[in-house]
Formats: structure tokens, C-alpha cells, sequence
């Protein structure tokens, strides 16, 4: 038998696909073809003319709108004595959005469209991502201006939030500026001030709390009156309010009680000066009738029940004493 020749590759039984190649431009023809390009956009300019005539004079008249609404929301809310920084916010916002509603008229003028559309769809894509990077300072240039509408605080309060304590000297748009009593000036975040607890301090009256102990032996009814009468003679005290005495407690070393009067409250030193007053005047008035404000005293027991002297056990402890040796004779 004689051998049969191999059969050809399937591959190369195909035939190669041909590929074209572009036949050489001149350089006339491609200026040519670029004239004509140039040509085909003058004459779509010529033609959209008067829709871009139209299209500018929109642009002009929502910029005329913009500008009278902007100073319709600043006299409308002047009128409700908001801060300038949240009359300024809303200005610009107000502004902004009609000016953006121009734009987006003036390209449906033109028949943008689809542009109108994709600008759209852009602005959501960039806000939700802008959102994300920036979440911290959105959020807190949105409590600032929950803080500057509602207003739960003013500049000029006494407060305490977050660990600090002192006057409120600024509300802005992303911290709230506190002075403390030490004369720095503390910047918290809005954003905490919004989520967390704050006490208000200015409030217009203020109670003072003094604590103090009589000994043992005092009269407790005596003393009582004493101390009320010392206290009703501070001068920085609300005559309309009646002080409080209350005995708390037995202590170690003094029978406790707490006597509380109220204050006209504008600043801290206000507080300060009325405790510091009260203590002066409780001090003198039972030093001078004869009350004793103990210091503290401790027992100590040396028995294992108690109640036995350092002496005694130190004579239980003692070894006996031996008698002397008898001389020898």
C-alpha cells in the first residue's frame, strides 16, 4: 500500500481573513474634510442662533431671580433675628438653586436634553460621593444649623457639655466656642453638642448647697437656728425663697446636715461668691455662740472586742517581774 499524505490542518484549511488597510490621505483631503467639519458646526451654529440667543437671555433672567430671591430670604428671615451666619447660608442656597434651574432651562432651550439628563445623573453620582468623604463635616454643618435655628443655646450661656464647662461665646456653622472659667476658649464640634446631654447654667437663679457637721454634744435644735439666721443674712441670697436646713447623717466624727439657699445666677462668680459668703457667715455665727465643728476623730480599739486601752494591754503583755536572788550566805 502506498503511504497517503498527511491531511492539512483544519487551520489551515481556512482561508486568513483579510484585513483592510486604509489607503493613504493626502494632506488636501484631510484639510479638506476638516473644512468641511468646521463648516457643518458654523452652519449648526448659524442655524441654533436664536435658540442660543433665547438660551442666554433665560441664563440672564433666573441670575435677575436669583439675586431677588436671595434678598427676599435675607429680609424674611432678619425679620425673625436669625444668626447672620445661617440668613448668609440661606441666601446663597436659595441663589444657587435658581441658577441651576436656569442653567438646566436654557440647555432644554437649546435641545441639550440628553446633556440635561446626564448632568443630572452626574450631580446624584458626585453628591452621594461627596457625602461619604465628607460625612464628619456634613454632619456637623447640620447640627451647627439646628443649633442656630432652634436655638436650645445662645451666646452668653453658662453651660456644660462634653466635659467642659464655661461661657458660650460663638455658635458656628461646625463648632461651638466655649470659654472656660481658666480664660481658654474650647472649639466642640456641633456634632457633639447635637448627640450628647448639655447642662444649662443660666437658667436666672441658681441654688446653693453648703454642707457642714455639728460634734456630738451640740444642741442639734440650737444649732439649727443658728445657721438658718447665718445664712438668711447673706446678701446675695433671693429674700422670696426660704433657706433649707436638713440634717443628712450620723458621721464618724460630727452630726452632717446640708443648708441650701437660692441665688440670682448671671455668671459663675456669681455661685462662687454666694458659697464663699455662706461659709464665712456659718463659721462665725457657731464659732460665736459656742458650736463645734469637729475634725475628724478616730478610735482605736486594741482589744479583740474593743473597747480596752493601749495601757491595759500593754500591762497584759508585760512579763512578770522576777524577784531578786537571795544573797548566800
Amino acid at each position: 500500500m502506498t503511504p497517503q499524505p498527511a491531511a492539512a490542518p483544519a487551520e489551515a484549511a481556512q482561508a486568513a481573513p483579510e484585513v483592510a488597510i486604509p489607503e493613504p490621505v493626502s494632506l488636501g483631503e484631510a484639510l479638506e474634510k476638516m473644512l468641511d467639519k468646521i463648516g457643518g458646526w458654523i452652519e449648526d451654529l448659524v442655524v441654533n442662533l436664536p435658540n442660543i440667543a433665547a438660551a442666554i437671555v433665560v441664563v440672564l433672567l433666573f441670575g435677575l431671580v436669583a439675586r431677588l430671591a436671595s434678598r427676599l430670604v435675607r429680609k424674611a428671615l432678619g425679620r425673625t433675628r436669625a444668626p447672620a451666619q445661617v440668613v448668609a447660608l440661606a441666601a446663597a442656597v436659595t441663589s444657587l438653586l435658581v441658577m441651576i434651574a436656569g442653567v438646566f432651562a436654557a440647555l432644554g432651550v437649546v435641545g441639550l436634553e440628553k446633556t440635561v439628563t446626564s448632568l443630572l445623573a452626574g450631580a446624584g453620582i458626585i453628591g452621594l460621593a461627596i457625602s461619604f468623604a465628607f460625612q464628619d463635616i456634613a454632619t456637623n454643618f447640620i447640627a451647627g444649623v439646628y443649633l442656630a435655628v432652634k436655638r436650645p443655646l445662645s451666646v452668653g450661656d453658662v453651660v456644660e457639655t462634653n466635659g467642659y464647662f464655661g461661657t458660650v461665646v460663638a455658635i458656628n456653622l461646625r463648632t461651638l466656642d466655649l470659654r472656660v472659667p481658666q480664660g481658654m476658649i474650647v472649639r466642640i464640634p456641633n456634632k457633639m453638642v447635637f448627640e450628647n446631654a448639655f447642662t444649662e447654667y443660666s437658667t436666672g437663679e441658681q441654688r446653693v448647697d453648703v454642707n457642714c457637721g455639728v460634734s456630738y454634744g451640740d444642741d442639734l435644735a440650737r444649732a439649727r437656728e443658728i445657721a438658718v439666721a447665718a445664712i438668711e443674712a447673706v446678701p446675695q441670697r433671693q429674700p422670696d425663697r426660704a433657706v433649707e436646713f436638713f440634717w443628712t447623717g450620723i458621721g464618724a466624727s460630727s452630726i452632717d446636715f446640708v443648708i441650701r439657699f437660692w441665688i440670682p445666677y448671671r455668671v459663675q462668680t456669681d455661685m462662687l461668691a454666694a458659697q464663699s459668703e455662706a461659709v464665712e457667715r456659718l463659721k462665725n455665727a457657731f464659732d460665736g455662740a459656742g458650736i463645734t465643728m469637729p475634725f475628724p476623730i478616730r478610735t482605736l480599739d486594741f482589744g479583740v472586742v474593743g473597747g480596752e486601752k493601749l495601757s491595759e494591754q500593754l500591762a497584759a503583755w508585760r512579763p512578770p517581774e522576777t524577784a531578786p536572788e537571795e544573797a548566800t550566805s
